[in-house]
């Protein structure tokens, strides 16, 4: 006989409820790595690789006598660089049972693992490829990035001690190794000075005249801020473009994605990952992230040593900067 309810019947009342849980995982740490995904892609055959550059003399007044004997030749050589692969990795393990049970968002806990994993190192790359360190092959070996290969710099206080040879073996600026990592640190003692539309045309004016069109400028949340504030300054500066298909609230924009320098347009890019105190300017055609064959993200399933699945990510990379003078760097930027 039913039982006649004399108060609210209520949700948490009842012994039968299901639990509701999404099947879609969201991800707040962002995995876009803007450097990663603007250069070149290639592979390479050893743990250390050279590649040539090829520079032509310098143009001048060419007037020659008619009939005159040939005494001088001019020889063109070549520049020849190197760099070294570095071994990035992330190991994961996950029991049996929780590859047998029933998980919300991902079939199998193993294999959703190493997907993660390989987000990580792609982390990881961006961010190294973005600060200082130059190559060496003491164990563990390690790729120069892009400030030991970059000698385009406009702010001179860069260059008051030490020297930059530009081949990924030195960093700009001073000299010292004040955190005891074996490292030169980059611009210990230079001036910090804002970003400025003068700086960026002076940055690809030194790259365009050394035979590079930078087309990206690789920018700190913070510097893209001051990137946006310096170029909506410059008069006859075009903001961005907002095309609706209906009607929308009115919008207000304070962002400029492009800018049209003299020396050709450049687009600002955000990246989490870069230092905030710099800015790269580049040209993807002359900058190639490479990989040793079957090293390129590949996933290695380690031996049972019990109830677990193991196994690791293994992405042995580096940098070919094919022609460091094509691009340009602005450092020591202030930061507030």
């Amino acid at each position: 006989m039913a039982t006649n309810i004399t108060t609210e019947y209520k949700t948490g009342d009842t012994v039968g409820d299901r639990e509701d849980l999404s099947d879609i995982i969201a991800r707040i740490d962002p995995e876009e790595v803007p450097l990663y995904s603007a250069m070149r892609k290639g592979t390479r055959n050893a743990i250390s690789f050279d590649w040539q550059v090829q520079e032509l003399a310098a143009a001048g007044a060419n007037a020659q006598t008619e009939g005159g004997a040939i005494t001088t030749y001019d020889q063109t050589t070549t520049d020849r660089f190197q760099n070294h692969m570095q071994i990035s990795r992330k190991a994961y393990a996950v029991s049996g049972t929780l590859d047998a049970i029933s998980t919300a968002g991902r079939a199998r806990e193993s294999a959703y693992q190493s997907v993660l994993k390989s987000l990580e190192i792609r982390r990881d790359v961006e961010f190294t490829m973005l600060h200082d360190q130059v190559k060496s092959l003491s164990d563990p070996r390690k790729a120069g990035t892009l400030s030991s290969w970059i000698t385009n710099v406009v702010n001179a206080a860069d260059f008051n001690a030490g020297t930059h040879n530009g081949d990924g073996s030195t960093l700009p600026g001073a000299a010292t190794d004040s955190n005891g990592d074996g490292i030169a640190d980059a611009f210990a003692a230079a001036t910090a000075e804002a970003l400025s539309i003068a700086k960026i045309d002076a940055a690809m004016q030194a790259a365009y005249e050394d035979g590079g069109n930078p087309s990206i400028i690789i920018l700190s949340p913070t510097q893209k801020k001051k990137f946006s504030d310096a170029t909506e300054s410059v008069s006859g500066t075009v903001s961005n473009q907002i095309n609706y298909t209906a009607p929308q609230e009115v919008t207000s924009v304070g962002a400029v994605s492009v800018y049209l320098s003299d020396f050709g347009g450049v687009e600002a890019v955000i990246d989490r990952f870069a230092a905030p105190d710099r800015a790269f300017l580049i040209d993807p055609e002359y900058a190639e992230f490479v990989t040793l064959p079957g090293r390129n993200f590949a996933t290695t399933d380690l031996a049972k040593d019990g109830d677990r699945e193991r196994g690791f990510i293994t992405c042995e990379w580096s940098m070919e900067i094919r022609a460091p003078k094509a691009h340009a760097a602005l450092y020591s930027l202030t930061t507030s």
